[in-house]
């Protein structure tokens, strides 16, 4: 039942000094591949990744106006009804009547104020730039 040969290949020095392993196959990076494709990085990728990167300038305005528009404008009291109806430290306008309270600047500087939005829930008052980032991923 004994087997005579030995469980571990033993290796002689003197053969695989003569015999050298196979190469193993090389495989290109990334890098090397694009390069190949494409070429350098030139005047011509430069100025491609320019231009590119201006078109970002109309959707950054964008973005920024938006903060604008959607804000909460000021208001103030009108002093049409008593002073214990309508003061400064009242900070929710929804609890007063209209006529007691007038915005700070005219109604179009906001959304919120030129569709009387003041009152309305934040998913409503937020649909504005919602609407436009789901144009901006579309």
């Amino acid at each position: 039942m004994a087997d005579s040969t030995p469980l571990l290949f033993q290796h002689n020095s003197a053969e695989s000094e003569r015999t050298l392993p196979p190469l193993e196959k090389h495989h290109p990076s990334l890098d090397s591949t694009i390069e190949r494709c494409i070429g350098d990085f030139g005047w011509a990728q430069f100025l491609q990744a320019l231009l590119v990167s201006c078109s970002w300038i109309f959707d950054a305005q964008q973005t920024f106006i938006s903060v604008f528009t959607d804000a909460h404008p000021t208001w103030h009291c009108t002093g049409q009804l008593s002073e214990y109806s309508c003061n400064n430290s009242v900070y929710d306008i929804c609890y007063l009547p209209k006529n007691s309270w007038a915005w700070d600047w005219p109604a179009y500087t906001s959304i919120i104020s030129e569709w009387n939005l003041e009152c309305a829930a934040s998913i409503i008052t937020g649909l504005p730039a919602s609407s436009f980032f789901m144009g901006c991923i579309v």
